[in-house]
C-alpha cells in the first residue's frame, strides 16, 4: 500500500471523481495506472484504492491524497510519465495494509483567493457581477473577519450544503488580507459538499454588508432557508485543496516529480497574468 500526494489544475475537469463521458482527474489517474499496467483492463479501480476528498468541477489541489497496492517501481516520477501534464504527482509515503486515504485524513485544509478590495481600493464600475454578487462591491475586513468567528466550529451546516445528512461539521475559517484579495483557510476533519464556497460566499456577504451578521444565526439554526435567502456557493475556481493530513505517513518528496509539477504551475501562472493583461486592456478600451 503506498499513498501518493496529486497536484492539480481543476480548471479543466469535471471534478474530482471519476464520471462516464466527461474529464475527470481520477478518469485520468485510473487512465494512467491502466497505462502502466498496475491496473488490469477489467478492474474497476487499484486494490486497496481510496482518495482523501472528492473536489468539485474547477476545483485544484496540492496535497489531494490517493492510496493503493503499488508495485515498488511505482514512484511520483513513474505516474507522472503517464498523467497529462496538468495533474502531477509529487510525493509519496509506504502505508500499512489497513490504510484508508478518506477514513484515516485526520484535518483537510482548503485555501480560497477571494477577490475582496477593500473599501479606500474598490473599483467602481457598472454592470460587472459574479454568483458571489459585484465583484467590485468593497469588503470590510473586520466584518469579514467576524463572520469567519461566527461561522467556525461546531455547527450543523444543513442550510450551507446541499447534503441532507452528515451536516454537523467543526471547520476553523481564518482569513488574512492580501492586497486587493483575501486568503481564507478553512480546515475541518471533513466537509459537505460546498460547504467552503457556500462559507466563503456568506462570510463575503456579510463583509460587503449586503447580508448582516445575524444571518449567520439565522444560516446556523434549525429551520431551512427559504429559497430566496438561500446561500448561492462562490466561484470554484478561487479553491485548492492545499492539505491533508496524516500522522502516521511519512511522505517523501520526488525532488524531479516535484520540479516538474513547479515548472507546469508556474506555465500556467504566466499564462494566467497575461490573460489578465489582455482582459483589462479590452475592458479599458471599452470606457
Amino acid at each position: 500500500m503506498r499513498a501518493f500526494r496529486l497536484a492539480y489544475d481543476g480548471t479543466a475537469y469535471h471534478g474530482f471523481q471519476r464520471q462516464p463521458d466527461v474529464a475527470t482527474v481520477e478518469g485520468e489517474l485510473f487512465a494512467a495506472l491502466e497505462s502502466l499496467s498496475v491496473l488490469a483492463t477489467d478492474a474497476d479501480k487499484p486494490t486497496g484504492y481510496a482518495a482523501a476528498g472528492r473536489t468539485d468541477a474547477g476545483v485544484s489541489a496540492l496535497a489531494q491524497t490517493v492510496a493503493f497496492d503499488a508495485p515498488d517501481w511505482l514512484t511520483p516520477r513513474a505516474l507522472n510519465s503517464d498523467l497529462p501534464a496538468d495533474i502531477r504527482a509529487w510525493a509519496a509515503a509506504d502505508a500499512p495494509d489497513e490504510f484508508h486515504a478518506t477514513h484515516h485524513a485526520r484535518r483537510r485544509e482548503y485555501t480560497y483567493q477571494l477577490y475582496a478590495p477593500p473599501a479606500d481600493e474598490a473599483p467602481r464600475r457598472p454592470g460587472t457581477a459574479d454568483s458571489t454578487g459585484d465583484p467590485d462591491r468593497a469588503v470590510d475586513d473586520d466584518r469579514f473577519q467576524r463572520a469567519c468567528h461566527a461561522l467556525s466550529g461546531d455547527h450543523d451546516f444543513h442550510n450551507l450544503t446541499p447534503d441532507d445528512h452528515n451536516t454537523e461539521r467543526s471547520p476553523t475559517l481564518t482569513a488574512t488580507r492580501d492586497a486587493e484579495f483575501i486568503v481564507v483557510t478553512v480546515t475541518a476533519g471533513g466537509f459537505s459538499r460546498e460547504l467552503v464556497r457556500r462559507l466563503v460566499s456568506l462570510a463575503r456577504a456579510v463583509g460587503t454588508g449586503d447580508a448582516p451578521l445575524e444571518k449567520i444565526e439565522r444560516v446556523l439554526g434549525p429551520e431551512p432557508l427559504p429559497g430566496h435567502e438561500g446561500i448561492a456557493p462562490a466561484p470554484p475556481e478561487p479553491l485548492v485543496l492545499t492539505d491533508v493530513r496524516y500522522p502516521e505517513l511519512e511522505f517523501e518528496v520526488d525532488s524531479q516529480a516535484a520540479e516538474s509539477a513547479r515548472a507546469v504551475f508556474e506555465t500556467r501562472r504566466i499564462e494566467r497574468r497575461t490573460g489578465s493583461r489582455v482582459a483589462r486592456t479590452v475592458a479599458d478600451g471599452l470606457q
